[in-house]
């Protein structure tokens, strides 16, 4: 892996931010999502991977509750790595620096819909017990994903809540 800093993201990454998310991920637009994250939304951790003079990554976790429960949980979601730096090992530099930064700060289970290969080798593991905001298609199922921080045990049943944000269809179906 090359040399990165991780650093928690300013205002004045937004635009980097959100070119970089267009560059990575050409067919979605995740512009607005990330967008109403970074610059309306409290309980966001968002960090940039830097290389050199170059900002080659990003990654957002939202603080979020799990109903029923008292834990402090977040979602991963959305992460990009620039298409030049992939597969060298910063997502998975930024997946760690963020869940390192969430359980020093008490959140104690995290959430993701994505690959489950990828996110697999990092620990994540399919989650039966917690149903996220919208039901998933059947195809999608092993792509929600849970990792626990820390020695809490994990919630046996219960369903995510988000802010309003993340409260559209579009964004847990195809």
């Amino acid at each position: 892996m090359p040399d990165i800093e991780i650093r928690e993201s300013r205002p004045d990454d937004l635009s980097f931010i959100e070119q970089l998310y267009r560059a990575a991920f050409p067919d979605e637009d995740l512009q607005p999502l990330v967008r109403q994250l970074l610059t309306k939304e409290p309980g966001i951790l968002s960090l940039v991977a830097e290389a050199g003079d170059a900002t080659v990554g990003h990654i957002l976790f939202t603080l979020c509750e799990i109903a029923g429960s008292e834990d402090r949980a977040a979602l991963l979601a959305p992460l990009a790595v620039a298409p030049e730096w992939q597969r060298k090992g910063i997502g998975s530099a930024l997946i760690r620096e963020g869940l390192s930064r969430l359980e020093r700060e008490g959140v104690v289970h995290v959430y993701v819909l994505g690959d489950p290969a990828y996110y697999g080798r990092n620990g994540f593991t399919p989650e039966p017990a917690i149903a996220p905001p919208y039901p998933l298609p059947a195809e999608w199922r092993e792509a929600w994903q849970s990792l626990g921080l820390g020695s809490a045990p994990s919630p046996d049943h219960g369903k995510i809540k988000l802010p309003e944000v993340w409260m559209q269809p579009a964004l847990w179906g195809p």
